[in-house]
């Protein structure tokens, strides 16, 4: 059993196997996270407002999270060819992976009900993991806002990293 992160009062637990095409030609997997630190933010859709803003302020701080020796990715339901666009429109500094079955969205926990204007339907939960380098998710953020998000990111990783 996991001990819980006295740090946090959060406790770790194993990252969901997975299997991903990036857009930077290559597929990752929960294998490849190993070894290193990596965060990856969960968004609903590439252009549209919010998730936007979302993924220009975690590209703005790729230096500080490669500084740190953190792997940054956006993980989203679209679609490669939705990423390769919105990668070139904003000029986005880290990979997005591809997960079109939702699998790996509901693997963590991310892909939930939600409603708009009275209507239910599935959709992914704005939110963020931390992952260290033995493969477990360290810590976590759901139902994210993203004024200030980015800049939490990385204080919860400098406490942890040390």
């Amino acid at each position: 059993m996991a001990k819980t992160d006295p740090a946090t009062a959060f406790t770790p637990y194993p990252v969901p196997r997975f299997s991903l095409p990036s857009s930077d030609g290559t597929t990752v997997s929960d294998a490849d996270l190993k070894g290193h630190w990596t965060v990856i933010f969960f968004y609903p859709a590439d252009n549209t407002p919010t998730c936007t803003r979302e993924a220009c302020e975690f590209s703005a701080a790729v230096a500080e999270f490669k500084r740190l020796g953190v792997t940054l990715y956006g993980l989203s339901k679209d679609p490669l060819k939705d990423h390769d666009r919105f990668i070139a429109k904003y000029g986005l500094k880290m990979p997005l992976l591809s997960d079109e079955t939702t699998e790996t969205i509901a693997a963590f926990g991310a892909w939930v009900e939600k409603s708009l204007y009275g209507r239910a339907y599935m959709g992914t939960d704005r939110s963020t993991y931390i992952i260290d380098p033995e493969g477990r998710v360290r810590q976590e953020w759901r139902k994210v806002r993203t004024n200030g998000h980015v800049e939490k990111v990385l204080d919860a990783l400098k406490a942890l990293i040390g």
